[in-house]
Parts: structure tokens; sequence; C-alpha cells
């Protein structure tokens, strides 16, 4: 469902867009990002210009997640509708994505049911008034609080040829032209490695949402020398006592796939 949607130009299919014209979409993002919701840094570091790629991602598996939930807010008529977008304002405010029913020119014979009006405050009037009592919730990414953090008491056993054979192109690019043999012995390395950090430090360890499931990320240090990770190994639980390795993710990928559940306060994945 999730990683890298947002990057794949082809088949990519935008429900946040489908169900609601957006007659500004860049700005109003722009706006969100800078001037409504507390300051995070919403795009990777590597871009040239700002187009705030993160938090557009954000937004679009949000409004599934509340969709999938049933957590969009609709007036009587129809006429307007809301959904929670999880983010908050500096002072702690929850933020609202609020639309108003599409008028359709006469010759369109299909376009979105909503129109976009403004992203809002939980107390701002315009909101208020149409939703007074029955704004709804935020999306429900886990039911269990221990599902976020890593048991230092498990097993890890990671799926080497799976990871290495359908992953090879997430790899650095100065490790792919590399042996079979050499990239094996790097990523078992690396796997080993943070096998033994992750039992004495569990916080390294982040959550990610995929395919209604929380997985956890682990950093692979794969490059000698280099204290800064390559890759993210994605972890989940097999059994009480096991967890399994089956593929890794560039930290791009990581870094969105982490943030639908909250920020992630680690050392090593940053955006």
């Amino acid at each position: 469902m999730i990683f890298t949607l947002m990057e794949q130009k082809k088949n990519f299919h935008s429900a946040i867009l489908e169900f609601a014209y957006f007659p500004t979409y860049d700005k109003s993002i722009e706006f969100l990002a800078n001037n409504l919701a507390d300051r995070e840094e919403w795009e990777f570091t590597d871009a040239k210009r700002p187009k705030y790629s993160i938090l557009k991602n954000y937004l679009e598996h949000i409004f599934r997640k509340v969709k999938d939930e049933n957590k969009i807010a609709y007036t009587s008529d129809n006429s307007y509708a809301c959904f929670n977008t999880g983010l908050v304002t500096k002072n702690l405010e929850e933020i609202f994505a609020f639309f108003e029913e599409h008028r359709k020119p006469n010759n369109v014979q299909k376009a979105s049911p909503f129109c976009f009006k403004a992203f809002l405050r939980e107390s701002d009037y315009q909101l208020l008034k149409v939703f007074p009592g029955n704004l709804p919730d935020i999306a429900n990414f886990f039911q269990r609080p221990e599902d976020l953090i890593f048991n230092p008491s498990c097993k890890l056993i990671p799926q080497i040829d799976h990871i290495i054979e359908d992953n090879i192109d997430r790899f650095p690019a100065h490790m792919q032209g590399l042996g079979s043999d050499e990239i094996r012995r790097r990523l078992e390395g690396a796997i080993n490695e943070v096998k033994k950090k992750v039992k004495t430090n569990y916080k390294i360890a982040v959550p990610q949402y995929y395919n209604n499931k929380i997985q956890l990320l682990l950093p692979l240090c794969l490059t000698p020398g280099s204290p800064n990770p390559d890759l993210a190994l994605v972890t989940h639980k097999l059994s009480q006592d096991t967890y399994t390795a089956r593929t890794c993710l560039t930290l791009k990928m990581a870094y969105n796939n982490a943030r639908l559940i909250v920020k992630p306060q680690s050392d090593w994945l940053k955006p």
C-alpha cells in the first residue's frame, strides 16, 4: 500500500485528488507546511527546491486510512466534508482538511465530488459552524503499543537471498557492481552488527506502517568506514519469539513510511 507511491509515477492513483478538486494544490501544501503545522522537515535534504514531497505522501495515505476507517465527516446534505490530518499547530491544536461540495460546470460529466477549501485549526469558526460537535478523530495505525518497540529477547532471522535478489536496485550504487559473494558478506555483516545494537538499544528500531501492519525498521551500514546507514531492514514478527526480514528500503522510502505513524525520533532515519 505505502512505500513510494508518491514517487512511482506509473500507475499512481491519488485517492485524495479523486475525492476533491484542489484549486491551488501546491500553495495549499506550502501554507500547511510553513504557516499552520508545527514545523518539521517535509522535503528530503537532497532536493534542489522544496516540493514538500514527504507532506504530500503523508496526506495521501492519511486520507486513505481515514477513508478506510470511515473517519471522514460529512454534513447531512453532503454539502461539506472534513477529516483530521493528524497534524497539529505549534500550540498542539489539531488541523483538519475542510471541503465543500464541488459545483461542477455543466459540460463536465465526471469530476471530484468535493472542492478543497482550506486546512483549518480545530477552533476555526469556519469549521465549527459546519461541524459543531462531530469533528472526526485521527487515523488509528496500531492496536497494541508494544508492537512499536523491538523486543531484544527475540531472534532475528533474515532471508538473505530474498533481500538481495529482490532489492539489488536499492543498494548503494557503488555496491551494485560487486560480486554476489561480496554483497552477501557485507549484508550479513551489517545485519549481525545491527542485531547486537538493537539488543542494547531497542530505540534504534523505527516503526513503519505497511500492508495494514506495523513493521520495525533497522539501520544497515554497508559502506566500510561510513557512520551512516545505507538501507533500512524491514522486520516483522513471525512468532512470539522471532522476527524475520524479507526486504530492505532506501532511507527515503523508509522515512515516508515511518512518518505516517509519527515523526521519527531517531538518530539515523532523517529526511
